[in-house]
């Protein structure tokens, strides 16, 4: 706990999936004990498996939860995020805050819990769930480098992390936010191709998905432009190219870059 030595007892308003991931890697990493954690959630069965699976504190209200924590997590979705501000203004004095919730400004948060509130904005994505997130973290004013420090272990424990300028918030939204519901249609989309051509669906499926994160693996270790990593696999006049050459004439690279710009503009406009 010395790493954490100063904020020692973290609540979660909200316990999906975002929370259990950031729960779970919090708790293997000992950054926090389970007696230390608490979380507020409407539904029972999910209250029901944090507390039986994590041993965490469960059954509080969202003000509770807010009082007795020195770090709060709003782990809700944005269109809920009014409605839980308001119920948990008067119980924020001191307490670092912590946002999940896409879309989301700070100065948006802070028209709730004031101007001197203690905010730090992140977007995760559900690689988490497996400790493969992707995080980025933009911090408010007046935020100290140990809090910031706290969180960055916090989302390292489930993956890694990335310090941004708040603005560019969005743009991560509609990529990493976002990027694992495309790559999941793409790993869906290559096994469709192999049952077509034969493959038995289960093979299939593993051969689509290690594939993916193979070459995943190999961007992020080799250093190397995914440019450059696809000439080497595309050799004159063979299956690669051909297939690559098929890509193009469907027009992927728009469509992908089409579909960040979709859901950045999406994100923004939750912010209103």
């Amino acid at each position: 706990m010395s790493r954490t030595s100063a904020m020692n007892t973290i609540g979660f308003i909200g316990g999906g999936r975002m929370a259990e991931a950031l729960i779970s890697g919090v708790l293997a990493s000992k950054l926090f004990e389970p007696e230390r954690i608490r979380v507020a959630d409407p539904d029972a069965t999910r209250q029901d498996h944090l507390k039986t699976q994590y041993g965490v504190q469960v059954g509080l209200m969202n003000e509770e939860v807010a009082r007795a924590s020195d770090i709060v997590m709003l782990a809700v979705k944005p269109q809920v995020i009014a409605e839980v501000l308001r119920g948990v203004g008067k119980s924020v004095r001191h307490q670092l805050i912590v946002s999940v919730a896409a879309g989301i400004p700070i100065c948006r948060i802070q028209e709730f819990l004031g101007s001197q509130a203690s905010i730090i904005r992140t977007m995760p994505n559900t690689p988490a769930m497996v400790g493969a997130g992707m995080t980025a973290v933009a911090v408010g004013p007046g935020v100290g480098p140990d809090a910031v420090a706290t969180v960055r272990q916090m989302f390292e424990s489930v993956g890694k992390v990335v310090l941004i300028e708040e603005r560019l918030m969005d743009a991560v939204t509609g990529l990493s936010g976002s990027g694992p519901a495309y790559i999941f249609l793409a790993i869906e989309a290559m096994a469709d191709g192999g049952v077509k051509m034969g493959l038995p669906r289960e093979t299939a499926s593993v051969l689509a998905a290690q594939t993916v994160l193979g070459a995943a693996r190999m961007v992020l270790e080799s250093g190397q432009h995914p440019a450059c990593l696809k000439d080497q696999v595309a050799s004159p006049g063979g299956t690669t190219i051909a297939g690559l050459h098929r890509l193009e004439q469907g027009g992927l690279r728009a469509v992908l870059m089409d579909a960040v710009e979709a859901a950045t503009k999406r994100s923004q406009e939750l912010g209103h």
